[in-house]
């Protein structure tokens, strides 16, 4: 705070300093001080409008860099979801299972009473007997063998159509057109 309000009050001889006037060429025959004759005003003005400048890019610079810190800081919670997502998918294809998964299918997860957690295709409403079991969640297994949420099935649906339509744009657009994509997301 200090250094600015010493910046703010320029004298002449530290507006020169910070001004950088021309270097005076000795080789010309005109009269160098004829040429190097300024008011102290206007050395001043000078130096203020450089001063100036440094604060607008200095503002500008960090403004730039807090833009760049918040997109890092988004990245890094897409991180830290892809790798939660890798860890559940995973931890659903190590879930005992009595039958082959196909994509596309919706599969239930239940836990019995010794830890082992496992897939059946049976509802917790479809059980007509009392067995002894925890319903963990109901998953639909992707084609790219990635687990849906039965709760978020509609929403990736969703994106999956987007990204298609995208795609279908794309390909009847033709070799070499510019390709636009529509981020509107519509929640229809």
């Amino acid at each position: 705070m200090k250094r600015a309000a010493e910046m703010d009050e320029l004298t002449y001889q530290t507006a020169v300093k910070k001004a950088q006037l021309v270097e005076r060429n000795p080789q010309l025959q005109i009269n160098p001080m004829r040429v190097s004759m300024h008011q102290e005003e206007d050395i001043i003005e000078l130096a203020q409008q450089i001063q100036n400048a440094d604060k607008q890019l200095k503002n500008t610079t960090c403004q730039k860099l807090g833009v760049i810190m918040e997109q890092i800081k988004m990245l890094q919670a897409q991180a830290m979801e892809i790798l939660k997502e890798s860890t559940l998918n995973r931890d659903l294809h190590s879930a005992a299972c009595n039958f082959t998964k196909k994509p596309g299918h919706i599969y239930h997860l239940y836990q019995r009473p010794s830890g082992q957690n496992y897939f059946s295709m049976l509802s917790p409403e479809e059980w007509s007997l009392s067995v002894d079991q925890t319903f963990k969640g109901s998953y639909r297994l992707e084609y790219d063998l990635s687990w849906t949420p039965l709760d978020k099935i509609k929403e990736q649906d969703e994106k999956l159509k987007w990204a298609e339509q995208c795609m279908l744009k794309a390909l009847d657009g033709g070799r070499g057109s510019a390709m636009a994509i529509d981020f509107n997301i519509s929640n229809d």
